[in-house]
């Protein structure tokens, strides 16, 4: 146990706040008491930007015997990798709760205790070390955001809530299916132990269809992507901007933390299959995207094209990949959840997200277009935004595994510039003005906007940090990948053609094994 349990305080201070919401009387009472404990959140999260970056293991450990005869553990624990996605879960809540302030008009203190109560799920996901404890707050995560979109979300709210719901139960199904299977097989629900055991093919390959399918869909990957445009038109701001910047990234977080250490032999086995699909999105969301007529429609299915990156970042299995993967993801929670939000706030203005009903808004709304432009410029990976380090690493990665696979991804680069550029020419000089009389950003509206614009620019001009954060862990992340290779049984898709073929995994970091996770440094 840590001297100060910091993890067990962003998880648990949330949901002390949903306690003491149904006390507080008043609508501006209780958006301001959320606001004031997301702020909260935000001090208490301070303690983590003492992380050791130089650090391979995790960090800020807490681990609690809770059903010693079952082997269950209170087990959190920080790496690089987690450390991300934790600030931005953290950075989020604020920032919903402004971005609703007028948006949500009932049940104001449901949506905010939702929101509370989303946000520690989140945490608790990106920070648990037990296979149960980590099964637990994910399904957590799904009923605030199914009551996200079923009671504030628009017109179709219950087909999408209950397509949202049924598409994640279905792969939260196979993800307990294959937690007992590993605990079958390892003895143990340690996330870090059963990283250090060694399993035949035959049960890494169904561990993995397992494991895979639930991650696919919670990304989502193509063909499992069909829950989200709906989930996204329907559900309101905060909604929107949660699952865009947090939900989707789970997905790859679980690619990440289960199925490369886990089942190494079966990830190189399906690595074509998972290359193939993450060219389908990255092209598919691109085209469709394209010819998208609601703004929210086009930036969900730029999402599915976004992520696809992700994956293919992945599975090519080399530290340049990883980089530029985590990147893309710490980077399009950012940029698309500040997407979002201008969705929302032109929503308020003209009440349509039609594109042709929100054309002209250059003259009239400066600010907003300001906004728009940059977080569009990012949106599309342009030189000196954030979005651009994450694509360019993952490029580079790609070009150094097969050419072809990176020309065939050229066309989803273009694509994105493509439809980014066409919606932001149209809603800053489209005809006919009906901007004309609408007010620009308040004052509520630049807070919430400036602390995204500034990551944009500080990661895009200044990338070096985050890479050292998440370096250490990628390169454990690599060996534990390249040990588990080593060691397996042969079956037909061998380790040494891997390594043969994608010879970064042996000098991505050499000393990158972590006696903490139970991994030799070398064989």
């Amino acid at each position: 146990m840590s001297a100060w349990p910091v993890l067990s305080w962003l998880v648990f201070f949330p949901l002390a706040a949903c306690l003491v919401l149904p006390l507080i009387r008043g609508e501006k009472t209780v958006r301001v008491f959320t606001l004031l404990a997301g702020l909260a959140e935000c001090a208490l999260a301070w303690p983590l930007f003492s992380f050791d970056l130089a650090a391979k293991g995790y960090q800020f450990v807490e681990k609690i015997p809770w059903v010693p005869s079952w082997g269950l553990n209170y087990y959190l624990g920080l790496d690089g990798i987690s450390l991300l996605m934790v600030l931005l879960t953290v950075l989020l809540l604020p920032l919903c709760v402004l971005c609703s302030w007028s948006y949500i008009g009932k049940r104001i203190k449901e949506f905010h205790f939702c929101l509370l109560l989303m946000t520690a799920a989140c945490v608790g996901v990106f920070v648990s070390l037990d296979f149960v404890l980590f099964y637990i707050f994910w399904e957590a995560m799904l009923v605030p955001m199914f009551l996200l979109i079923a009671v504030w979300g628009g017109p179709e709210r219950r087909y999408a809530s209950l397509k949202f719901f049924l598409y994640t139960l279905a792969g939260s199904t196979l993800l307990l299916v294959a937690m007992v299977a590993f605990y079958k097989a390892g003895g143990t629900f340690s996330i870090p132990e059963l990283t250090g055991k060694s399993y035949g093919f035959n049960f890494q390959y169904w561990t993995f269809l397992a494991m895979a399918i639930a991650f696919a869909i919670k990304v989502p990957m193509f063909p499992f992507h069909t829950w989200l445009p709906a989930a996204h038109v329907e559900a309101p701001t905060a909604g929107s901007v949660l699952l865009a910047s947090v939900l989707l990234k789970m997905g790859a977080y679980g690619f990440l933390r289960f199925c490369l250490p886990l089942t190494p032999q079966a990830s190189q086995h399906f690595a074509p299959l998972m290359i193939a699909i993450s060219i389908a999105s990255i092209l598919y969301g691109g085209f469709v995207a394209l010819g998208q007529r609601d703004m929210k429609k086009l930036i969900a299915y730029s999402s599915v094209a976004h992520m696809g990156f992700v994956t293919m970042g992945i599975f090519i299995f080399s530290l340049r990949g990883l980089e530029g993967a985590l990147m893309v993801m710490l980077n399009h929670g950012i940029t698309t959840g500040a997407l979002f939000m201008l969705v929302g706030a032109i929503y308020e203005r003209s009440h349509s997200r039609e594109i042709a009903d929100n054309l002209g808004l250059g003259k009239f709304l400066p600010a907003y277009m300001f906004f728009f432009g940059l977080f569009a410029l990012s949106s599309l990976g342009f030189p000196g935004t954030n979005s651009f380090v994450g694509e360019l690493l993952v490029l580079i990665g790609v070009f150094a595994y097969e050419p072809w696979v990176g020309l065939a991804i050229i066309p989803g680069v273009m694509l994105g510039a493509a439809y980014m550029l066409r919606l932001g020419q149209k809603l800053a000089w489209g005809e006919p003005p009906r901007a004309q009389g609408w007010r620009d950003l308040n004052s509520r509206e630049w807070i919430y906007f400036l602390p995204l614009a500034a990551l944009v620019l500080y990661i895009g001009l200044a990338p070096g940090l985050t890479l050292r954060a998440m370096d250490p862990t990628l390169g454990r992340v690599l060996t534990e990948f390249r040990t588990g290779l080593a060691r397996m049984e042969p079956n037909p898709s061998s380790a040494p053609a891997l390594l043969a073929h994608n010879p970064e995994i042996n000098r991505a970091a050499p000393n990158a094994g972590s006696a903490q996770a139970g991994v030799p440094a070398k064989e």
